[in-house]
């Protein structure tokens, strides 16, 4: 099993920036990739970023690709989402997730064995 705790979120006016954080713990050998996603009210839940456990690669979702960044620390086992040039419609609770055993793609949620709790961002206008 793996245990996910994201933090960072919180409000943020529009153009400012946020650093969410994801600790991981528990059966980390397991990991293949770690991953962020978000959900907006009344939206489904969609992929933002990636990042291979090796941190040889990284996947990002268009609307995102040159305003954040996914970084990994493997000595702290956490996986950050640094996010800038933010927008309204990044509001959105950011979850966590981590791909283990087979692999069945990084870039949605069906890719993904473990989940964080989530935290929320807004961003105001």
């Amino acid at each position: 099993q793996v245990q996910l705790v994201e933090s960072g979120g919180g409000l943020v006016q529009a153009g400012g920036s946020l650093r969410l954080s994801c600790a991981a713990s528990g059966s980390i050998f397991s990991i293949n990739a770690m991953g962020w996603f978000r959900q907006a009210p009344g939206k489904e839940r969609e992929f933002v970023a990636a990042i291979t456990w090796s941190g040889g690669s990284t996947y990002y979702e268009d609307s995102v690709k040159d305003r954040f960044t996914i970084s990994r620390d493997s000595a702290k086992n956490t996986v950050y989402l640094q996010m800038n040039s933010l927008k309204p419609e990044d509001t959105a609770v950011y979850y966590c997730a981590a791909a283990a055993g087979y692999y069945r793609g990084y870039t949605h949620a069906g890719g993904y064995d473990y989940w964080g709790q989530g935290t929320h961002v807004t961003v105001s206008s």
